[in-house]
């Protein structure tokens, strides 16, 4: 965000004198020069991305939560997998779910904008004119949960320490922040190298904030099962480490009456129950183990939701539109091994995967298939290049396929039947022109290595979606297998590039910015823990993201993001899944939510709350059940 007004001059009309001109321009750099101060001491209450914010200074609450909702009750959900560490900002170790609940930062965000940022622990945000640095006052009453004072050093602790040690994501996030300064007793300075970059104000308010007191003479990259010291809503009551965590809300809580956070952390406290796997979770949901579920199985779904506690009404199922990007969920390639490097052999493997088939038998034909990297949203390429979009792209003609700029990218599609002859004798002659020949039922390269790898992931429900891709790679002499790992290994397998093919989600944001450059950018691409998995590492994307990162308009944002969509896709990266533009969630109907709810999210931690009139039916009706 720019704080002031830009001039515009228009060129002499006719009839006015040069002279003239020149001098009004003077006079107004003159002016702008000299309420320079001036704009850079003005500050606001928030900040959008593009424009204003939508809510004014004198806002009292989000629209989607409603201020008087009552406090109390425990909210009960369930992770797959296990934790080693409370500490969600490094890169080692699984951090439990939750563990965000403990911190603040400096702004709060709303789920009712693209991106817009509102006073947390900072009560004001100023940007200068040229957008060089940005500027928090923190709130004087700002605490952390024993009671200490957020001062500006604890900020600037912040910073350096999530900079320096945090995931690497963090060093990627603030590449281009110089330095954090104190200005005042309660001021804090980020100042900038790019003054272009239009999401840094808003990148530095998302910023955690973390007590400097409190990590002095410890390990901040190490794994810790100890509590840590934060400032937010919620504080770590109970560990079982792997099997459970429990939150409990902070009673004092400093923070509970600023228009953030009215009528938000309803829940007095927020547990979460491990499970081995989807279908155990599923299980002990049914049996009132824990109160919500989000279903992402479309299999569950479609048939396991028949249970006398949804008959009686005791649980609710729903499915809730939303206008959230649905990003790109894939099986992914890692391009660092040999065998994936040629873009035509990336290409033909996406033909042996019949969508169409397994959607029909193992969903129910309840999912879309998914042909863009920012899916169901404005940003997403439609069509042929627009004239703006070919601006964008003209100057990498040569350096990106022809195709970007004459064809619509379309994936390979199947009549459903299981027959998909067509696209395997596809995938045969771009294999046979990428150097791959059949011996003996084999596919093998020039010098005889036979083409084999392995997919892997940590959840066994996409089993039944990759056998019979497996199948249909043998039918073209690939060797491929399906490998089950533990969470953990999972991530440290990601972590280290040290995988052949696997399932990602590449989430997107309404705004996507700085962190477009951990998923593509090149040097990224050998730095383990980046989220660059696929090993992206071309000119173009970086140039287009860079682009991207300094767009000066919404309208600039989305033409760019289309024409980056395009160049990803023409790569043959992923092989695109699918997705649903709804949010499939079940409960035990014993809550209530504001009635207005938030167009970019659920909001149920944020903004539910436990109706004790629907708790003691639903406790009546499971005894009953007995």
């Amino acid at each position: 965000m720019i704080v002031g007004n830009t001039a515009y001059h228009s060129p002499p009309r006719q009839g006015e004198g040069i002279l003239a001109y020149f001098l009004q321009i003077s006079l107004s750099i003159l002016l702008i020069f000299f309420a320079l101060p001036a704009l850079a001491q003005q500050a606001s209450h928030g900040v959008a991305l593009h424009g204003a914010p939508k809510y004014p200074a004198n806002f009292t609450h989000f629209e989607y939560t409603n201020p008087d909702a009552p406090k109390g009750g425990e909210f009960r959900l369930s992770a797959i997998g296990t934790y080693d560490t409370l500490n969600p900002y490094t890169l080692k170790g699984m951090a439990a779910d939750g563990a965000g609940m403990v911190f603040e930062t400096l702004m709060a965000g709303s789920m009712d904008e693209p991106f817009s940022q509102y006073g947390w622990v900072a009560e004001s945000v100023a940007v200068a004119p040229d957008r060089s640095w940005v500027s928090y006052k923190l709130r004087p009453e700002a605490k952390f949960q024993d009671g200490s004072a957020i001062t500006p050093e604890d900020i600037i602790f912040s910073f350096e320490t999530l900079r320096d040690k945090g995931h690497p994501f963090y060093r990627s996030y603030y590449k281009d922040v110089i330095k954090a300064e104190k200005i005042g007793a309660h001021d804090v300075k980020f100042t900038f190298r790019d003054t272009t970059n239009t999401e840094l104000p808003l990148i530095m308010g998302q910023l955690p904030v973390l007590s400097k007191k409190f990590w002095q003479g410890k390990d901040f990259a190490a794994t810790t099962l100890e509590p840590i010291l934060g400032s937010g809503p919620y504080k770590v009551d109970n560990i079982q480490q792997g099997r459970s965590i429990s939150f409990v809300r902070v009673k004092d809580w400093w923070a509970k009456d600023l228009p953030v956070n009215k009528g938000r952390y309803n829940f007095d406290s927020i547990r979460y129950d491990y499970y081995r796997d989807a279908t155990v979770a599923l299980e002990a949901f049914f049996a009132g183990r824990y109160d919500f579920r989000s279903e992402n199985i479309a299999k569950h779904w479609a048939l396991d939701y028949n249970t006398p506690a949804i008959q009686q009404g005791l649980i609710k199922k729903q499915e809730i539109k939303n206008e959230l990007p649905a990003g790109m969920q894939a099986f992914i390639f890692n391009t660092r091994r040999d065998i994936f490097k040629d873009q035509r052999v990336r290409e033909a493997l996406g033909y042996a995967f019949d969508f169409e088939w397994s959607n029909k038998n193992f969903a129910y034909g309840s999912y879309k298939r998914t042909a863009s990297y920012f899916e169901n949203s404005e940003l997403a390429a439609q069509g042929l290049p627009s004239p703006d979009e070919l601006k964008i792209l003209e100057p990498y003609r040569g350096k990106i396929a022809d195709e970007v700029f004459t064809k619509e990218f379309k994936l390979p599609m199947t009549d459903g039947s299981g027959d998909n002859r067509d696209n395997m004798r596809k995938a045969t002659e771009l294999l046979r022109n990428a150097g791959w020949t059949l011996k003996n039922g084999n596919l093998v390269n020039a010098e005889g290595k036979p083409f084999t790898f392995e997919i892997i992931d940590a959840e066994p429900m996409f089993e039944r979606w990759i056998q019979p891709f497996l199948r249909n790679l043998e039918r073209l002499g690939i060797h491929a297998t399906f490998r089950i790992v533990d969470t953990s290994q999972m991530q440290n397998r990601l972590d280290n590039f040290d995988f052949d093919m696997t399932i990602s989600v590449y989430s997107q944001s309404l705004s996507p910015g700085n962190e477009q450059y951990d998923l593509w950018s090149s040097t990224k691409a050998d730095v383990k823990g980046s989220r660059n998995l696929i090993g992206v590492n071309d000119p173009v994307v970086d140039a287009l993201v860079d682009k991207l990162v300094h767009a000066d308009s919404r309208e600039e944002l989305v033409t760019i993001c289309r024409a980056l969509d395009r160049v990803l896709l023409w790569h043959y990266y992923v092989i695109p899944q699918w997705h649903i533009g709804s949010f499939r969630i079940a409960y035990w109907d014993m809550f209530s939510q504001p009635s207005i709810a938030p167009k970019y999210g659920l909001a149920v931690n944020d903004s539910w709350w436990i109706d004790s009139v629907k708790a003691q039916k639903i406790m009546d009706g499971q005894r009953r059940n007995r």
